[in-house]
């Protein structure tokens, strides 16, 4: 797959090539135009593949006289409807933990622990699916791809140690780390103008990449920091 994804990108005119093993396909994005053969010529030098064109399957509602896209009709809270409803659910069971006795110290804990622990799950329903998604932005993995592979692991162990509250100094340095680090990937991905899925929630929902996602990166790292400070 990396091969295939290098043979592609090494031509001149494409500006960026994903590519994907299961359900065989791939996607280009173009400066010019290519013949199917010049693709098929490059796609040989990373091994024995065979190319063929896909012609868009559009959907019924949409008509040549005013072509639109299901992704420009929805909503912006149907496109992070899965995302709204998980932070709001983890909101509404960690306050209600803290009920008559408030600490907020312990609620940031909680819902850091639950936030992971839920997020970890979704990346494990497809492991590979995550991580070519994840390093198609991310700075570590896309330098490091097999830090896709490790990260859903590592989101589960914060979780688990926000829920026992393991070495809280290392804990919160960590997920301090990391989630800088993500919010400056997908920054700098939102500022090039590049179309990508975000892979928060695996590859289970299709959610694009947004200020949202440095919203939620960028929450946790503060939360961390004060927790820290605290």
């Amino acid at each position: 797959m990396a091969r295939a994804k290098k043979a592609f990108e090494s031509l001149d005119g494409v500006r960026e090539a994903h590519v994907q093993l299961e359900a065989p396909q791939a996607t280009l994005s173009l400066e010019k135009s290519f013949t199917l053969e010049e693709l098929q010529g490059a796609l040989n030098a990373a091994g024995s593949y065979t190319l063929s064109a896909v012609k868009p399957i559009m959907p019924p509602s949409t008509s040549a006289a005013n072509p639109t896209t299901a992704s420009k009709e929805r909503t912006f809270f149907q496109t992070y409807k899965p995302l709204l409803l998980i932070v709001g659910l983890l909101l509404l069971v960690t306050g209600a933990i803290q009920w008559g006795a408030w600490n907020g110290m312990e609620w940031m804990r909680h819902f850091m622990a639950g936030f992971f622990i839920v997020f970890s799950f979704f990346k494990l329903l497809n492991i590979r699916g995550f991580a070519e998604s994840y390093r198609m932005y991310d700075w570590v993995a896309g330098a490091w791809p097999t830090w896709g592979y490790l990260y859903p692991f590592v989101e589960l162990a914060l979780g688990m140690a926000y829920l026992v509250d393991f070495q809280p100094f290392a804990t919160n340095v960590i997920t301090f780390i990391l989630m800088t680090l993500g919010a400056g990937s997908v920054i700098q991905s939102n500022l090039s103008k590049r179309k990508i899925q975000c892979a928060c929630l695996g590859d289970v929902f299709q959610l694009p990449m947004s200020f949202v996602t440095i919203v939620e990166d960028g929450a946790m790292a503060l939360m961390a920091g004060w927790m820290l400070l605290g």
